[in-house]
């Protein structure tokens, strides 16, 4: 989840909303790389979740990280709740996940060095306090009693409201986690392009990156549960987005789009403001409940934006949302998946002839058969290993046309870095079928394994 955006000063014509969007058109040379990931914290000794304070939880974790590697804390009233240091924050989700959101790099080469560097350094502080890390896309065991909720205003506004909305918010904010890229567009049409074949594909990634089979000490029947909760949630502000694909998609539709979402706050002086179910409209006249009189900011509307949970979504950026949390090496292949498909217009345009004839309905289809079969989804006829193969096929030609050297050279391009979905494909075992082997295997049932076998 996003901490304190700013976005800019008043907002005094409508027309700047979409403005703000556009401002994020770079040239090919200008675009960048951002990994996002998120993984769980538990007690080595007690299997239990991390409490926000305490020797060992998560605000240990921070100041560990903090004191020893010089990140900046960030603070809300007198609770450490995220750090920062050379363009990336380490932030909170509401569970205690800790979440890397990574500096804009131009390589997935820099962004890799990215994520182990941090990895590496979380696991130096976690060691030495009694605590663990695992990336997984949902909380194998873990109920939602046993979880805190970390001490950040805006969560404790979107926890209440979660109640109300959907069946799965609640589990969604403290329960899951995922693994995301952040990538530029040039222009208005090329937002679109890229946003169309976002959405179509992330079943692919849903699938590929599939890493959830366990709910609460069981079987789930889902190869990615974090999918299927995402499914049950606020449908305002989820889902994938048909009108997208229609006539007319633009910056501007991206805005009435997000205007017809339900507010959940307004960020004043360190605070948050409740402003939930409340209507982003009502601000720009002035006739906000919360606020009354008071006209949005730029940075108000940048904090909505980020309230925002559809598949893939734009702010000055795309970020491409559908899979799963998981094992270090895969973290770097969902950038070099997501580069190769978009960062090279031969690619791109291949990906949108590959989905350009589908249907809101084939599309939907995808998405909920990815989160209950992983590669062994079937959508009208076709198998999504057979669809993933292609993909996957466009994506390594994306990167090799890209030709991004690595390593002082050594290396000709990223290519490598799909190495991880490649060999699943051969196998035809996503990271969820592999936990069900040992399920099912070694570990005769007991789930407890998992933090010993999978832990970063």
């Amino acid at each position: 989840m996003s901490i304190p955006q700013s976005g800019g000063g008043p907002i005094e014509r409508q027309e700047q909303l979409a403005e703000y969007l556009a401002s994020g058109c770079k040239p090919r040379e200008d675009w960048r790389i951002g990994t996002e990931h998120e993984k769980f914290g538990y007690c080595k000794e007690s299997l239990r979740p991390l409490p926000y304070d305490g020797p060992r939880s998560i605000r240990a974790v921070l100041e560990g990280l903090s004191d020893r590697y010089g990140w900046t804390p960030i603070r809300e009233g007198d609770k450490i709740i995220g750090l920062e240091k050379d363009g990336a924050n380490v932030s909170l989700e509401p569970g205690g996940q800790l979440e890397l959101s990574g500096a804009p790099l131009e390589t997935i080469h820099q962004t890799c060095d990215e994520v182990n560097t941090h990895l590496r350094e979380v696991k130096d502080v976690a060691d030495e306090i009694g605590v663990g890390f695992i990336g997984l896309g949902a909380a194998p065991i873990w109920t939602h009693d046993d979880m805190p909720l970390m001490p950040k205003g805006r969560y404790a506004l979107m926890d209440g409201y979660m109640r109300k909305v959907g069946e799965s918010g609640t589990s969604m904010m403290r329960r899951t986690c995922t693994v995301q890229v952040n990538l530029d567009f040039a222009s208005e049409a090329d937002m679109v392009q890229k946003l169309r074949v976002a959405l179509a594909l992330q079943p692919v990634a849903t699938a590929l990156f599939a890493n959830s089979p366990f709910f609460e000490g069981k079987l789930n029947g889902h190869k990615s549960w974090r999918s299927r909760i995402w499914r049950h949630l606020d449908a305002d502000r989820t889902g994938m987005l048909p009108w997208v694909f229609e006539d007319g998609m633009g910056f501007e539709r991206w805005v009435d789009y997000a205007l017809d979402v339900p507010m959940y706050f307004v960020y004043r002086d360190g605070t948050y403001v409740d402003a939930l179910g409340q209507s982003f409209r009502d601000f720009l006249k002035g006739e906000l409940p919360a606020l009354p009189g008071e006209t949005p900011t730029l940075s108000d509307w940048a904090d909505h934006l980020t309230t925002l949970f559809p598949e893939a979504r734009i702010k000055k950026f795309i970020e491409m949302r559908g899979a799963d949390g998981g094992p270090w090496r895969r973290l770097c292949a969902l950038p070099a998946l997501w580069v190769g498909l978009t960062y090279d217009q031969g690619a791109l345009d291949a990906a949108w002839d590959l989905v350009k004839g589908w249907d809101a309905e084939t599309r939907e289809d995808w998405r909920v058969a990815a989160s209950v079969d992983g590669l062994e989804a079937v959508v009208g006829g076709r198998r999504m290993q057979d669809l993933a193969g292609e993909v996957l096929k466009i994506a390594e030609g994306g990167l090799k046309a890209r030709a991004r050297p690595g390593l002082g050279g050594i290396v000709a391009d990223e290519r490598h870095f799909l190495h991880a979905l490649e060999d699943t494909l051969e196998a035809g075992k996503t990271p969820a079928d592999e936990l069900l082997d040992c399920y099912h295997g070694d570990w005769a049932g007991d789930l407890s394994r998992i933090y010993g076998d999978f832990s970063y």
